[in-house]
């Protein structure tokens, strides 16, 4: 029979390399000890990196950098949020870098879920889930959820033409059914810019 330690080497060699992994994975291969001291073991053996408690990954080596690649911030992420069976949306500077606004890479991601809040250190990083409403995680479009959050970070009446010239372009991409459903919930002030994309 196997033990926890070869059950456990044997997922991991099947997953791809880049993969994020939660203890949870590994629940019905052992007690939550033996598990838990089986992926310390795994961590010393190189075959797992942890990133955060409770969370690994499976190293991933890049040829063309010569090094190994750990997963983004943003990937860690959204692997919480499937697991959790979550929405997320980026909120902030986050939601401004995303959209190209800002340059600023954010060291803390904020993130509006209806799942669990909770903070998460990974590095220098840090990922925050704030719970929210329902309403705030009703946008349907990809880039006009982003957009709503990144004007309510650069607040009313501040966003510069350039700015407001950017949102516009990139609005005008953004599927017209998901734009209007999503005008009729922002706010009065942000609807009034997103409407301009129509």
């Amino acid at each position: 029979m196997l033990s926890t330690d070869d059950k456990i080497e044997q997922k991991i060699e099947r997953l791809k390399p880049g993969t994020i992994i939660f203890t949870e994975d590994f629940q019905s291969l052992g007690s939550s000890g033996a598990v838990a001291i089986a992926l310390h073991r795994m961590v010393k053996k190189g075959l797992l990196r942890t990133l955060a408690r409770g969370i690994y990954t499976k190293p991933k080596f890049s040829k063309l950098l010569g090094q190994e690649v750990l997963p983004t911030t943003e990937e860690v992420a959204l692997a919480i949020a499937k697991r959790d069976k979550a929405r997320i949306m980026p909120t902030g500077v986050h939601a401004q870098n995303i959209l190209g606004l800002s340059t600023q890479v954010p060291l803390k991601l904020v993130y509006l879920t209806d799942g669990s809040p909770r903070k998460i250190t990974i590095g220098k990083r840090t990922i925050q889930f704030k719970k929210t409403t329902p309403k705030n995680l009703a946008l349907k479009g990809a880039i006009s959820k982003l957009v709503v959050q990144a004007l309510k970070e650069i607040g009313k009446g501040k966003a510069t033409d350039k700015e407001l010239q950017k949102i516009n372009q990139l609005l005008k991409k953004e599927d017209s059914k998901d734009l209007k459903h999503d005008i009729a919930l922002a706010p009065q002030w942000i609807a009034e810019i997103m409407a301009q994309a129509l």
